[in-house]
């Protein structure tokens, strides 16, 4: 079978490997073990590999470079105008030499995929929309082009939609799915500590406004205003470092939260193993790996009300739904540090929850996608 990959993620070249952001490679190359050859369509980019960067397990990759671009203000709408030509017809003659479609969504050359997706009904195809697929957030016009074209049976068909959660009133196009990033054989009985030599907190993710980093250290600033011994560790890089810098300096945070930059998923793991909480106030979601991957070593979460999150969470049985009202979610959180049973009970819950959702599930639910 010749597969083609159709995404927005930026990737990196070292010889003959191709690079790219480790979690959605590790997914691909689950993806790759059922394919004779892969097509990707995707922007590249001159820069070094870093920690939180992986290669394609693939011995036949066709790799087509198309430019990187964005809608975001006057000059780049222009810049992207002029590109559009080459990426539309890139990511056509692609179509027409696969067997397979698969759509990374959303992003803008998902979108660019969504159209071009339409000349060819007879192909099969799947998508996996990665973002928030409720269909009542407020979301750019773009992914919301998106969803359209993916949940219309007329405009996309042989198409099946991989989304996170379960949504009333979505077309047979709709398939309700999850990720996975640690295998079975990873499965441990998890045997957290209590608090007795303080509370540990991790976030993991990118840096940037949308994932609200500043949020989850004025959260733990809160709590240690009011005599709890806990700590923060944040793992990831991006536009919000020099902020948060800033702000752990101006409040004497320094001995409480340490920004750890991108680590590899050794490090993540062992780190989820050592935490009691994993902390994400993030705006918009859809299954967060951050959460899942927390949860697995028993982390219990603290999370935002977004996507299939409260799923995940069982509603707060499992964990803890944020209000990101600082007053009311510090309240929520001390209920649990006070209570050493509640904290054991919901990581005992959130392990049991999420070791359920291994890579050998996921590999066999790929399968049955690919091979017929």
């Amino acid at each position: 079978m010749k597969f083609a990959i159709i995404t927005h993620v930026v990737h990196k070249q070292k010889g003959n490997q191709y690079f790219g952001y480790a979690p959605y490679v590790r997914e691909m190359n689950i993806w790759f073990k059922y394919t004779d050859e892969v097509i990707v369509v995707a922007p590249l980019e001159n820069k070094d590999i870093t920690a939180i960067d992986l290669d394609y397990n693939h011995k036949r990759i066709d790799f087509r470079v198309i430019p990187n671009f964005n809608f975001i203000g006057l000059k780049n709408i222009f810049l992207a105008v002029l590109k559009l030509p080459e990426i539309f017809l890139k990511i056509f003659w692609a179509m027409k030499n696969a067997d397979h479609i698969h759509l990374r969504c959303p992003g803008n050359v998902g979108l660019i995929g969504c159209l071009v997706q339409v000349l060819f009904p007879n192909k099969i195809k799947t998508a996996k929309y990665a973002g928030n697929w409720d269909p009542k957030s407020k979301q750019p016009w773009s992914y919301r082009l998106q969803k359209y074209i993916l949940n219309n049976t007329f405009l996309t068909r042989n198409m099946q939609v991989l989304v996170y959660g379960e949504w009333e009133n979505q077309s047979k196009n709709i398939k309700p799915f999850f990720t996975a990033t640690y295998s079975g054989l990873e499965k441990e009985t998890i045997k957290k500590k209590g608090f007795d030599s303080g509370t540990h907190f991790v976030f993991v993710g990118s840096l940037v406004l949308g994932k609200n980093p500043l949020y989850a250290v004025k959260l733990i600033e809160k709590l240690i205003r009011k005599g709890n011994n806990v700590t923060l560790e944040l793992y990831g890089e991006g536009s919000e470092r020099e902020n948060l810098e800033n702000y752990i300096q101006e409040n004497l945070l320094e001995k409480y939260v340490v920004l750890k930059g991108n680590q590899n998923q050794d490090v993540i793991k062992q780190t989820c193993k050592n935490s009691h909480f994993v902390i994400l106030p993030s705006k918009s979601e859809g299954w967060p790996k951050a959460i899942a991957e927390g949860m697995f070593w028993g982390c219990v979460p603290v999370a935002t009300k977004v996507s299939c999150v409260p799923f995940m969470l069982d509603y707060g049985k499992r964990g803890v739904l944020l209000d990101m009202d600082l007053k009311k979610d510090e309240q929520k959180i001390k209920v649990i540090l006070s209570d050493c049973n509640s904290f054991f009970s919901k990581s005992k819950s959130a392990s049991d929850w999420s070791q359920k959702y291994t890579t050998d599930v996921f590999e066999a639910e790929i399968k049955k996608l690919l091979v017929k």
